[in-house]
């Protein structure tokens, strides 16, 4: 991504000297230092990712098993810092909650605290199951994993068991 913009912070004498050392120890400059610390690359692929699932709505599925992969690669560290700062404000209401379930639920399998924004995406108003058939609805509702039956969604598998 090109860089065109600026940004200009003050620091006392010691600070520089410690974001310059920090940032020498990595064998990197500052710039690329602190923009590593502040947005993580993982961060940015989890967005990526997200962004993806908002514009590819007629490959939601495809969507939804990349961010499958993508979280169930990441160790406790890597998803805690991948996931913070996401901003899933364009999806529509199931993908977001098919979202915050998938990372809420990694969370508790990592024992991560799932960041903010999981909380503050209201669950869907009418439940989704993730089969047409009936006879199998009693076994989804009991069989969902939590964070996906708070979300009022209904499915067999999950992170690390796509079918």
């Amino acid at each position: 991504m090109p860089k065109t913009e600026q940004l200009q912070i003050r620091v006392s004498a010691e600070q520089k000297r410690k974001i310059k050392t920090q940032a020498a120890l990595a064998g990197e400059d500052v710039s690329k230092w602190v923009l590593r610390k502040l947005l993580p690359p993982l961060a940015d692929e989890f967005q990526r990712l997200i962004d993806n699932l908002a514009q590819n709505q007629s490959s939601c599925t495809i969507a939804l098993a990349d961010l499958h992969d993508f979280l169930e690669s990441l160790t406790a560290r890597t998803l805690a810092a991948a996931i913070q700062g996401a901003n899933p404000q364009a999806l529509p209401a199931f993908e977001a909650n098919y979202l915050a379930a998938m990372v809420d639920y990694a969370c508790a399998r990592k024992q991560v605290i799932p960041p903010a924004w999981v909380g503050q995406i209201c669950p869907l108003l009418s439940p989704w199951f993730a089969s047409e058939l009936v006879g199998l609805r009693l076994y989804l509702l009991v069989s969902s994993p939590a964070p996906f039956r708070q979300r009022n969604l209904f499915v067999d598998s999950t992170l690390g068991a796509r079918i």
